[in-house]
């Protein structure tokens, strides 16, 4: 409760606050004692205990019913406001979609974090979701591939549906995975991407491709896919991650090797005017994804909408009630007299 008032009141002319200052100061003059009046009885018996009645009525309800009738009709002129804001944000006009890859291979665990062991899954997830944390104003897609690509999450400013099907991907084991087809298919899962990002009005669209092997399934090879994304003016950033000791083990291949493809990464890069990484550690990941960011600059504007609600009469109410409270009693007080 406390903190909605905080967040929420406001004077919308508050230099009219500063007539507390010469309020204060008649209220100490006030009760300063000045010079006496004399005047001459014969006998003051009588008016000597009406006098102290009539000046202690007035000081102990007089003087603080106007003081309160005051500060009430300031705090009026003050415009008193509850107001509500309201940010709409516009899209930067960057598109992007991301190529992750979630082949058998992204099981190995050849990076560390805090000193141990992290699957290069994990890894990759763990600096995407952190890419698209920083760029809340582009619209960004996520398509997974193995043997074949799937569409994980449509091109979207929804990052929070985003962030979690980028969560839920998985490898394929015994058949329950987020592609069930084995295998690496990079020229299809390019070919997806930018058909997604194709049809989309956009000033510039980027595809970010993520992979620790080189392209064995599909029907589309990687450099065909990259030529066609060129006529398209979609830049390609390449991404390999892995170490150069990482290898397929032989559960996975009969006879396990390192599969990276880099030349053909680097030219996929070189044809769409894009870069080329290859990440060995989760630094290297993170300074990569940094270099991303840095390359293509997020610019959106932000349109605040603010609604101030007046409360201006409810003190001005108050104040008149209160000066109210204070003008009877004097009315009765004359009548009786």
């Amino acid at each position: 409760m406390i903190a909605d008032f905080i967040e929420h009141f406001r004077f919308a002319q508050p230099g009219w606050l500063l007539l507390f200052v010469p309020a204060a100061l008649l209220l100490f003059l006030r009760r300063a004692r000045g010079a006496t009046e004399a005047v001459m009885f014969p006998n003051l018996g009588v008016l000597l205990s009406l006098g102290k009645s009539s000046r202690r009525l007035a000081w102990c309800f007089g003087l603080p019913l106007i003081f309160t009738a005051l500060s009430f009709a300031i705090i009026g002129m003050a415009r008193p406001v509850w107001r509500s804001e309201y940010q709409k944000r516009s899209a930067s006009g960057i598109d992007i979609v991301i190529a992750f890859d979630v082949s058998l291979s992204m099981d190995i665990d050849d990076f560390r974090m805090n000193g141990r062991p992290i699957r290069r899954i994990d890894a990759a997830k763990k600096v995407v979701d952190a890419f698209i944390a920083r760029r809340p104003d582009d619209r960004i897609g996520l398509v997974a591939f193995a043997g074949r690509p799937v569409s994980v999450s449509p091109i979207t400013m929804d990052h929070d549906w985003l962030r979690l099907g980028l969560d839920g991907l998985e490898l394929n084991r015994d058949g329950i995975g987020t592609v069930n087809e084995q295998g690496t298919a990079i020229g299809s899962a390019l070919a997806t991407a930018a058909t997604r990002i194709n049809n989309r009005d956009a000033k510039s669209k980027i595809i970010v491709l993520i992979t620790d092997g080189a392209s064995n399934s599909g029907k589309i090879s990687p450099l065909d896919a990259a030529k066609h994304i060129k006529t398209l003016g979609v830049k390609t950033y390449t991404v390999a991650i892995g170490t150069k000791e990482g290898r397929v083990s032989g559960n996975i291949q009969r006879f396990p090797r390192q599969e990276f493809d880099l030349p053909t990464l680097r030219k996929i890069a070189s044809l769409t005017g894009a870069e080329h990484f290859w990440a060995q550690s989760l630094e290297d990941l993170e300074n990569n994804f940094r270099t991303i960011d840095q390359l293509e600059k997020t610019e959106s504007k932000t349109l605040t909408m603010r609604n101030d609600e007046e409360l201006f009469h409810w003190f001005v109410g108050l104040s008149l009630l209160t000066a109210l409270c204070f003008a009877v009693p004097i009315t009765l007080n004359k009548t009786s007299g």
